[in-house]
């Protein structure tokens, strides 16, 4: 059963998109992705509104995600989230046991 968050980061005079290029510059991004059970890790930027940066991040399960709040990169994480005064939004999914059929016929592969 995947947990999948969406973090919505919402910042002024292009601060969500400067965040994301230094995770990405960084090295955290790549060092997420690598940890044992992160399933995805990407960002997102919303046509309508270039000041919100969308993070789909997910995981195996909740202690996966334990581990991770719990590592050193949570402090990087937050400091450049406060650097770039940037407030967030956060929705939490519980992963089902797959698309039903009757979903699929309207899923173009």
């Amino acid at each position: 059963m995947a947990i999948t968050v969406n973090i919505y980061y919402r910042g002024e005079n292009g601060n969500a998109r400067k965040f994301a290029e230094e995770m990405m510059q960084s090295g955290i991004v790549a060092k997420i992705r690598a940890e044992k059970g992160n399933l995805r890790y990407d960002y997102f930027f919303s046509l309508e509104d270039p000041e919100t940066l969308l993070l789909i991040d997910s995981w195996e399960n909740q202690e996966a995600i334990d581990v991770h709040h719990a590592s050193s990169m949570m402090e990087k994480i937050t400091e450049l989230r406060n650097r770039y005064d940037l407030h967030m939004q956060v929705e939490r999914y519980v992963s089902d046991e797959g698309m039903p059929d009757s979903d699929q016929v309207f899923i173009r592969q």
